[in-house]
């Protein structure tokens, strides 16, 4: 049954103020805005609070470069991916400006590797010549030599993340969502006869019949601290790598030369944004980081050697056109939020709270492109329930079930 719109209520500041919601949003990274903004196009009144000030670059779904790739090992994703391509193109025509940029996406590796291989055939990648391609600017190995080179030439591209959060925020606005900032949730009830009360820190108290939780690497302490559950969803710190271009070989790396996405696998597992938000440099990065407190992280730390790890990769498979010798020019902090099997959390969260708290978490480093299919489900599962979502979206939610790790801590992965 859809949530009825809430009459309408004042909202304003102050300690202790109170106002009713159809559906309130925790943490406006974005999964929470696209939620937000999802709810509120379903006629639904939502609430959007986040605890830091909006747009920060404290969590995941800042920066200006996610890669959006159909080349996806697990059949999970497959239509997930294909749903978010619809909605991020139909988000950029009711804002009127594209976060979107298309590019070529390149999968390369051993041909042992069996998740490249999955990639490979769901994007129906084609082999290519690297000699041949982009300027040569890609060495690999020959495909005699056990590797494969496959290219995507649809649906791949580049995301700009902070402005795409900002658009979903904006679009969430011009629905009738209210945003509200530096707005920390400590506590989440239940309320007799249904719905929940969300309290801040500054004590204000918002009650809604629903309310969806997309706090990111804050996930397990807040879902511990109001219901005693415990995710198994560890945050990592990384660090975003961006290298110097050599002298005249900078427009070959440029998006606007066609140059693509990547993913190398391996190890290091690297993957690649054309040169394009930052003239000269190129983003060639590494797949995960250490273990983190998100209240406490070592801003300076990025995983060890990771940087000396990518550089050597570089020397190897972009020689003549990045320059790894002087190592890293930026280093951007940001986090994962991953689970054991590096499968999403997408579940209510049960207990005391029934139906009517969602969770969705654990994006393990490769969510931000699903974002407006991730909150479109999300907010179709607090307003009308999973059957109805999974029948609207065409996705299978079973694997995203928090119940999986019941007694089998690797969760989906138990039997790899």
């Amino acid at each position: 049954m859809a949530v009825a719109p809430a009459a309408p209520a004042a909202f304003g500041g102050g300690v202790g103020h109170r106002s009713d919601f159809d559906v309130i949003v925790v943490g406006a990274g974005i999964m929470g805005s696209c939620a937000a903004h999802a709810a509120a196009s379903r006629g639904a009144r939502a609430l959007l609070l986040e605890r830091f000030d909006l747009l920060h670059h404290l969590g995941s779904s800042h920066g200006a470069s996610r890669t959006i790739r159909d080349a996806y090992p697990k059949a999970q994703y497959r239509p997930m991916v294909r749903l978010a391509r619809r909605l991020w193109a139909d988000a950029e025509a009711e804002s009127g400006y594209r976060v979107l940029t298309p590019a070529p996406q390149l999968s390369m590796g051993p041909r042992s590797n069996a998740a490249l291989m999955a990639a490979v055939e769901s994007s129906g990648a084609e082999d290519v010549d690297l000699a041949r391609r982009w300027g040569g600017a890609i060495r690999a190995p020959e495909a005699g030599a056990g590797w494969v080179t496959a290219v995507s030439e649809h649906g791949g591209g580049v995301l700009n993340a902070t402005k795409a959060v900002a658009m979903f925020q904006a679009l969430a606005v011009k629905k009738g969502s209210v945003v509200r900032d530096n707005a920390e949730v400590v506590d989440i009830t239940a309320r007799n006869g249904g719905g929940v009360a969300v309290r801040t820190s500054a004590g204000d108290e918002f009650r809604a019949a629903k309310c969806v939780v997309t706090v990111g690497a804050w996930t397990s302490k807040l879902v511990r601290s109001v219901a005693g559950v415990e995710l198994p969803i560890q945050p990592l710190h990384t660090m975003v790598l961006y290298w110097r271009a050599k002298p005249g070989r900078e427009r070959d790396l440029t998006a606007e030369s066609g140059f693509p996405t990547f993913s190398s696998y391996g190890d290091p597992h690297v993957y690649s944004t054309p040169s394009l938000e930052l003239p000269g440099l190129i983003k060639i990065n590494y797949d995960g980081g250490p273990k983190c407190d998100p209240d406490g992280r070592d801003w300076a730390d990025g995983g060890g050697d990771v940087a000396d790890r990518v550089a050597r990769w570089i020397e190897e498979f972009m020689p003549d056109h990045v320059d790894a010798a002087a190592g890293p020019v930026v280093r951007q902090p940001c986090m994962y939020s991953m689970t054991p099997d590096k499968d999403f959390v997408i579940d209510f969260l049960g207990g005391e709270f029934g139906p009517d708290v969602v969770v969705g978490a654990g994006f393990s480093g490769h969510g931000f492109k699903m974002g407006p299919a991730v909150g479109s489900i999300l907010a179709e599962m607090a307003m009308y329930g999973e059957a109805r979502t999974a029948a609207e979206a065409g996705i299978e939610l079973g694997h995203f079930r928090i119940n999986r790790f019941d007694g089998n801590p690797m969760g989906n992965a138990k039997d790899n």
